[in-house]
């Protein structure tokens, strides 16, 4: 029997309350109020813990033990939840440029929506930590796009599309992608690759992301960092595994997996030069 997610108890865990309706006005306020409150995070594949993307292993682990996720399960889980509020919605498959040369030659890791409404493309991405979308974009290339957060738009060239968001004046690339529909193994496939590969950066050190309203917040490793809208940001560098845990529950609301490797792991990630 396919799961069924429990939607009452997902709309609690991002503490939307607002009319719900197969429209734009609901799309953009469950987007942005996710990425408030499901943050990115990468313990999983830090821990060599197996990352599920089966819809009923992401309902429990994102909603019900209030943990965060990548991609596979933060955009699978509004794909579920999209789909029972009646969207259409479909997947599609990216290669990651961010913080890369243009032309790079990036394998497909980062899954991303395509919602239809009244006859017209949107795009939805709860799932790119950092740059996460508080919102949605139209599928319209060329075009400037208002967000809770950055401006964004898209870029199309003979079909190959290109998410941009404009940071410190620059537009920049988050990734590349089509607009073929994309079926689960795929996922699974990238998914693998993701969380169990030795040269992924998710099996090599911590990331985590949370956007809020007004800012966001980063972790890599050790730095902490807070980027408000249109000021300065500012970091510091957590000394202790006891820092670093409690920025992940008290900043990024994360309740943290018990055992003594989670300790382990956090003491060895590597402190600055």
């Amino acid at each position: 029997m396919a799961h069924v997610v429990d939607l009452n108890a997902y709309l609690q865990r991002i503490g939307h309350d607002g009319p719900l309706a197969a429209d734009l006005a609901t799309l953009r306020a469950i987007a942005t109020a996710h990425v408030a409150a499901i943050p990115f995070e990468n313990l999983d594949p830090l821990l060599g813990v197996t990352v599920s993307v089966e819809p009923e292993a992401i309902e429990r682990k994102l909603v019900d033990q209030r943990r965060g996720g990548y991609c596979f399960e933060q955009n699978r889980l509004l794909m579920e939840v999209l789909k029972a509020i009646g969207f259409e919605v479909s997947g599609l498959i990216a290669r990651v440029l961010w913080m890369q040369p243009e032309d790079t030659i990036a394998p497909q890791t980062h899954m991303l929506l395509r919602v239809e409404l009244d006859g017209a493309s949107w795009l939805a991405d709860v799932g790119f930590g950092s740059m996460a979308l508080s919102g949605a974009l139209r599928l319209q290339p060329q075009v400037e796009q208002a967000t809770a957060h950055e401006p964004f738009r898209l870029l199309n060239h003979g079909g190959d599309w290109r998410m941009q968001a404009l940071v410190r004046g620059e537009w920049r690339t988050l990734y590349h992608f089509d607009l073929q529909p994309r079926p689960l193994i795929d996922y699974q496939v990238a998914n693998h690759y993701s969380s169990t590969y030795p040269g992924s950066h998710f099996t090599q050190g911590l990331i985590v992301a949370r956007t809020l309203p007004g800012r966001r917040l980063g972790l890599r490793n050790r730095e902490f960092a807070v980027h408000p809208l249109g000021g300065e940001s500012v970091r510091r560098t957590l000394a202790s595994t006891a820092e670093i845990k409690a920025v992940l529950q008290e900043e990024f609301g994360i309740r943290l997996p018990a055992g003594a490797e989670l300790d382990r792991r956090l003491a060895a990630l590597p402190r600055p030069a």
